[in-house]
């Protein structure tokens, strides 16, 4: 079974992440796949937080940031 994380859950496991920073990128459709189970309440898979960071994997930081990870 998955592991479902509230926003504040998510915040705890990336630094640097606030909830407004995470609520912006939800708006803007680059952040982390997230799951609706009512209007307003929004949850995380532990899976979908470790695809998001792992697209970010850098080993230059010449290397671009993806826009959005399907």
């Amino acid at each position: 079974m998955e592991t479902y994380l509230s926003p504040e859950q998510v915040c705890e496991l990336i630094p640097g992440m606030s909830p407004t920073l995470l609520r912006q990128m939800r708006y803007r459709g680059d952040g982390p796949r997230f799951i609706k189970p009512s209007p307003r309440k929004v949850i995380y898979t532990e899976s979908a937080i470790a695809e998001y960071l792992e697209a970010r994997v850098h080993s230059s930081t010449r290397e671009r940031v993806p826009a959005e990870v399907a």
